[in-house]
């Protein structure tokens, strides 16, 4: 477990958090949770309604243990205790079963994020619908969004490779995504987000319009050798990544020769966000 313990908000309240970057995820305290959405006026009235909380589940046929961990966090006199812990969709889960008018609003959430996901399945273009009106609310310029949305369609390629090359989906994806983003980048995926300082976040969206032009170029480059060789295991995609990614090291590399300046950059989407503003800002500026 990463020793990176912090303190989220909610109303201004606080919500001990750990996070796991072996897992790439949050885990929150679900004591604090419970205290803030029932408003109890104390800590320990808060894990009393955890206790009851708890056998509530068992009684809906969900057994807690199944979606809580039990994880040392600074207790309220200062020391490190255990206490019980789950990831996001833990969290939310026992949301559903506090009575409280602060959970209605996740509840709402919940519902409405279930149908978008049916309405989807049958009709596809309602997630790229969604996606492109969620990228504009983030701030990002309609030119980033139509290269993000192009790379979808290349990393599907991608993966549909290979599904045919007998890849399994999971952790033998995460070694070739590795494999071809260490061999453009020189970073693996994990040490990439790092750099930018990311968590849980997906990469590409904080990748730069240059930065997700050669990662398109690496895998679109892997998926026309793939579809060549025609490989039938793991090891035979294993040196085709490594080869794609080559293929967009070498660009990336005569990029920055040319320009004198890296490709990879520490920005992150907060920070192409401010940009966007900034410039918006100053264009009104001169208009005015």
């Amino acid at each position: 477990m990463n020793d990176n313990n912090k303190l989220q908000l909610f109303e201004g309240k606080e919500i001990r958090s750990v996070w796991d970057a072996s897992q790439e995820e949050w885990y929150f305290s679900i004591v604090d949770v419970c205290e803030i959405l029932t408003e109890q006026p104390t800590h320990d009235l808060a894990r009393n309604y955890w206790k009851v909380l708890k056998h509530r589940l068992i009684e809906e046929g969900n057994e807690p243990v199944t979606i809580c961990n039990r994880l040392k966090m600074k207790a309220y006199d200062g020391k490190m205790r255990f206490t019980d812990v789950a990831k996001i969709d833990g969290i939310l889960r026992i949301i559903q079963s506090i009575p409280s008018k602060k959970a209605e609003p996740f509840k709402m959430w919940l519902a409405e994020a279930g149908k978008e996901r049916i309405d989807e399945t049958i009709d596809p273009e309602l997630a790229i619908d969604r996606a492109l009106s969620t990228y504009l609310k983030k701030g990002y310029s309609p030119a980033w969004i139509n290269q993000r949305l192009q790379a979808v369609q290349v990393r599907k390629d991608l993966t549909d490779e290979w599904d045919k090359g007998g890849v399994a989906k999971g952790k033998e994806y995460a070694i070739l995504t590795d494999e071809i983003t260490r061999n453009w980048s020189g970073m693996t995926t994990r040490q990439y987000k790092d750099h930018k300082g990311l968590k849980k976040e997906n990469l590409r969206d904080n990748m730069s319009m240059l930065e997700l032009t050669i990662n398109q170029l690496a895998e679109a480059t892997t998926t026309a050798i793939s579809k060549e060789e025609k490989p039938e295991n793991f090891d035979e995609n294993l040196d085709i990544a490594k080869r794609g990614g080559k293929v967009a090291g070498i660009a990336r590399r005569e990029v920055e020769r040319e320009t004198g300046k890296p490709v990879i950059t520490k920005m992150n989407a907060l920070d192409f966000a401010k940009l966007l503003t900034d410039v918006i800002a100053k264009g009104t500026d001169n208009n005015d």
